[in-house]
């Protein structure tokens, strides 16, 4: 066992011990040192999982709000459709009956003048006749006489008023 009296082996184990000795705190804060950072980038990971997530739940409410919006104009488009296809079904009844009032109006009046205008021929069917008799009865002619001029006088109306 030459080779443990040798003083470079005994330095030589002493070193080793040492080293094996000093090395475990060494380990320890080494272990420690890579078991925070482990932690850190776990926590970093959880943290953008988070982010993620919250970032998917605004996307997803985005996208629902848009879609909302969409058929919010939709219906709005529709219902404007609607009013303006109600307010011209309106507007041509408004006219329409406009029309047949004003319509009903030119019959009163054309029906009122040509009452009037029989009235007017009537008056002078009556005046003539009236006249035609005065004539009979001013001449003091016979009866046969008379009636032929108011026969006369009727047909001459006749003629007048066509």
């Amino acid at each position: 066992m030459e080779i443990f009296q040798d003083p470079e082996t005994w330095v030589a184990i002493a070193t080793v011990i040492f080293l094996v000795l000093a090395a475990r705190p060494v380990l320890r804060a080494l272990n420690k040192m890579l078991d925070d950072r482990s932690a850190k980038i776990r926590s970093e990971l959880a943290e953008a999982e988070r982010l993620r997530a919250e970032a998917e739940k605004l996307l997803a409410d985005y996208q629902r709000r848009q879609r909302q919006a969409l058929k919010d104009a939709e219906e709005i488009l529709a219902h404007a459709k609607s009013e303006a296809e109600r307010i011209r079904k309106e507007s041509a009844a408004t006219i329409e009956a406009a029309l047949k009032r004003r319509e009903r109006q030119a019959m009163e009046k054309i029906a009122q003048a040509e009452s009037q205008a029989v009235a007017e021929v009537r008056n002078q069917a009556v005046n003539l006749a009236v006249q035609g008799a005065q004539k009979a009865l001013a001449s003091g002619l016979d009866q046969s006489r008379a009636s032929s001029l108011i026969d006369q006088s009727v047909a001459d109306l006749e003629r007048r008023l066509h």
